[in-house]
């Protein structure tokens, strides 16, 4: 009997816009490779397994859609050890799928129970048609992710050109300094040609082209052999210092006697090139006697494959993952996935399915495909598990993260925890970030009168400030120090990690007027922790500025496996015979900012724009420009970082958006506190979350008059715990190679139970390579995020 369902007018081929699950199911990490393969829906393109979780069969029963198309593919046998061809040009055709693997396909109706419809019947040929020649979900993000907003600059807009001459071919052929032919970029204001900086894969640089920049101050320059016929190449503004876009490139370049359309692309534009550097960063696979260090396989060792400059996401979540908070969380395997319309749009679902694939074992076995090398005691790496649904959604709507681009790992697991907090499931389920969470207390005393001032925030994380002090002579760094920072950097004293909480709860002197005794002397300011946490999440900041772009320092800093007791940093709070400082009066007026001028001026003599000076020490309540200082560097980034400051600290009701307003409270956001949030941050929703997560303090802005006597900084008991003793123990560290955090490449290290081990062992998980580390102990001292575990306790 022929399946009634082939012929529902609803039955159509898949639109430009939605979304094709047909890799791996949205519930799980199954997918197309496994012995049954993926039923993809044919009413709404939903991937699900249909092995024994069957998550496609749970499917049809929660939304009665009757036609699936089951999708298998097959690994072809390739042989490994044979040569890679001759590279003899840049373009070369890339493997398809169809090169790699035998892919089967049938229709099969849950409603009917017909297990082979005719794919020919109805309107099923154009819907598994379009099913099979879509873009994967994957893919479509990827796309949609690597589509750079570059921007041109007013050197660009602006660009005056020298009187033209006809560039001789020879001239095009070779540096104007050197004999270099390759990697050459022109100036588009002389026509002077010189070599570029010295890239990754071999690409010889003297940089003389950047020494044609200093020495004119001409700014815009372009790749030769990055130009294509259709009008695209890498052009750089040395004068910004960032690759820029050229509306007039076509005719700039003609000026010169350069015809685009003749040109051709010979050589990687510096976006290939820094994808190719990123994705082949290594950290050593080897052990101190040169062997090859042994994989680790098993529940809790799962690698994740690096989707594209996404290392710095595999490593924050191994990381949580590793801590029982948050397996008791999201390792539910014997429950059903929580029913939602759309599963890969859902955080919940895609949290528990990343918890599934790194700690239920299922996944991490050796990749069939690959076959150890001949010399080799142990098995190949895993396959890895791809995050691609869950990497979509902790990027949407965030300008940074939605990228393809490296990012901070330090930002985006403090952007994840604000994610989980802000969930609806959170209230039903619980709250792992909880057991990061612990209250600091900030006391200021004026220095005149002595009375002193109390206030509480709660956080989640602290920073640290990591000291820098150059030795006189320095000496060669080691291999691992050197890749772990700065080329060509003197090495630096070690520092232990004691100093460093020493200087973060250490006193220091703040500028501002005693509201008492009306004294300009200024306040001591310390902050130490009022409680403590569970997890204790530490952001080691080794960076400072090298032509004002912010720059990694690798400065050792020792750090023991052994539990130490962070009991010295405990508040003692209001001590006896302490007056406290009167609260300042309320008023509902707007209150003008006036930046502290010493400051200002120290900030605008290390070349930053005014707006930006201005609003760092509003952000920072006119601390000083050392506090000013590390505010910039965290938010040079930000979209409205050179818009004009506004004057005030409160009134202008222009950001009230009631639909901003709304947003914001479905994420669990009271009115007030959502009203003030947007007017802090000039509207802007994910600014505003940040906003008020910054802020646990801060009520917002009431519809209501508040009353003098309400407390508004009560909220209620404060999260962690003020028992002694409070020995913290490292259980984790993300460690992070190159110059800055936005290049580069992220691994974790993680103290863990091995198999046939009685003690822990350092595992590095390096995507999808997980290995007993060989380099734990040196890779501790330059580590980035430190994971600290309360024990005993």
């Amino acid at each position: 009997m022929a399946c009634a369902h082939v012929d529902d007018p609803g039955l159509q081929p898949p639109n430009p816009s939605q979304a094709v699950y047909r890799e791996d199911c949205t519930q799980c990490f199954d997918s197309i490779d496994d012995p049954s393969g993926l039923n993809v829906c044919l009413s709404c393109f939903n991937g699900g397994c249909t092995g024994e979780r069957d998550h496609a069969g749970l499917h049809y029963k929660r939304t009665q859609h009757p036609l699936v198309l089951n999708i298998k593919r097959t690994r072809k046998t390739i042989q490994r050890d044979e040569p890679p061809p001759k590279i003899s040009k840049l373009a070369i055709a890339a493997e398809t799928e169809e090169d790699r693997y035998d892919t089967a396909t049938t229709v099969t109706c849950y409603t009917c129970g017909e297990k082979d419809v005719d794919k020919s019947s109805g309107n099923l040929q154009a819907v598994v048609g379009g099913v099979m020649t879509a873009l994967t979900f994957s893919r479509k993000e990827e796309v949609k992710a690597w589509e750079q907003e570059y921007t041109p600059c007013e050197h660009t807009l602006c660009l005056v050109q020298q009187p033209p001459n006809q560039l001789k071919a020879q001239d095009l052929s070779k540096c104007s300094m050197c004999d270099l032919q390759e990697n050459l970029w022109l100036c588009l204001e002389c026509g002077n040609l010189g070599c570029g900086r010295s890239q990754f894969g071999g690409t010889g640089g003297n940089s003389h082209g950047l020494a044609h920049a200093d020495s004119t101050q001409h700014g815009v320059t372009v790749k030769l052999g990055s130009i294509t016929a259709d009008g695209s190449a890498d052009v750089f503004c040395y004068q910004c210092n960032d690759e820029r876009i050229d509306p007039e490139l076509a005719a700039h370049l003609a000026h010169w006697g350069i015809n685009i359309a003749e040109r051709e692309k010979t050589e990687k534009s510096l976006i290939e090139l820094q994808i190719e550097q990123n994705l082949k960063w290594d950290f050593s696979m080897t052990s101190v006697d040169g062997h090859e260090s042994k994989p680790v396989f098993g529940a809790g060792f799962t690698g994740l494959k690096n989707l594209g400059n996404s290392c710095y996401l595999s490593s924050a979540l191994q990381c949580l993952f590793s801590l029982p908070e948050f397996q008791q969380r999201y390792l539910r395997q014997h429950e059903k996935p929580p029913l939602v319309d759309s599963p890969a749009e859902d955080l919940e679902t895609q949290m528990r399915k990343i918890g599934d694939g790194l700690l239920s074992g299922r996944y991490s076995v050796p990749d069939p495909d690959i076959t150890p090398h001949s010399d080799s005691p142990h098995p190949h790496y895993q396959k890895g598990l791809a995050p691609a649904m869950l990497k979509h959604l902790i990027g949407r709507g965030h300008e940074e993260f939605s990228t393809m681009r490296q990012q901070d790992a330090f930002e985006l697991l403090l952007h994840l925890f604000k994610l989980i907090s802000i969930s609806k499931d959170t209230a039903i389920f619980g709250n792992p970030v909880d057991s990061f969470r612990f209250a600091i207390e900030q006391r200021l005393q004026c220095l005149s009168c002595k009375r002193v001032r109390y206030k509480t925030d709660e956080q989640d994380n602290i920073s640290v400030p990591v000291p820098a002090r150059r030795v006189k002579t320095p000496n060669p760094p080691s291999e691992l120090a050197a890749e772990a920072g700065v080329r060509d950097e003197p090495e630096f004293e070690r520092v232990t990690l004691k100093e460093c909480l020493d200087i973060f709860t250490g006193e220091e002197k703040v500028e501002l007027n005693c509201p008492a005794c009306e004294s300009k002397e200024g306040f001591t300011k310390r902050s130490m922790f009022q409680t403590f946490p569970q997890n204790l999440a530490v952001n080691a900041r080794r960076f400072e500025l090298v032509n004002w772009v912010p720059t990694k320092l690798n400065i050792p800093v020792e750090v023991d496996d052994q539990p130490f007791d962070m009991g010295v940093y405990l508040s003692p709070g209001l001590q006896q015979g302490e007056e406290l400082l009167p609260e300042d009066a309320p008023t509902n007026k707007p209150v003008a900012f006036v930046p502290d001028a010493e400051a200002l001026n120290q900030l605008l003599g290390m070349g930053f724009p005014e707006p930006r000076c201005k609003k760092a020490l509003q952000a920072t309540g006119n601390a000083g420009s050392e506090n000013a200082l590390n505010w910039l560097l965290a938010h040079l980034d930000d979209p409205d970082i050179d818009l004009p400051l506004d004057a005030t600290t409160g009134a202008a009701d222009s950001n009230d958006d009631p639909e901003k307003i709304a947003q914001l409270g479905d994420m669990g956001i009271e009115h007030a506190r959502a009203r003030k949030a947007l007017r802090e941050t000039g509207g802007d929703v994910m600014r505003a979350i940040d906003w008020v997560f910054s802020h646990p303090d801060d009520m917002g802005i009431s519809d209501e008059p508040t009353p003098s006597n309400q407390d508004t900084n009560s909220t209620g008991s404060v999260p962690g715990s003020r028992e002694l003793p409070a020995p913290f123990q490292l259980q984790s560290i993300i460690c992070h190679k190159g110059a800055s955090v936005h290049t580069g490449h992220y691994v974790a290290f993680i103290r863990k139970q091995v198999p046939g081990s009685t003690e822990p062992h350092w595992v590095l998980f390096n995507d999808e390579k997980v290995v007993e580390a060989a380099d734990a102990e040196e890779m501790k001292q330059f580590a980035y995020v430190y994971f600290f575990s309360r024990v005993g306790f």
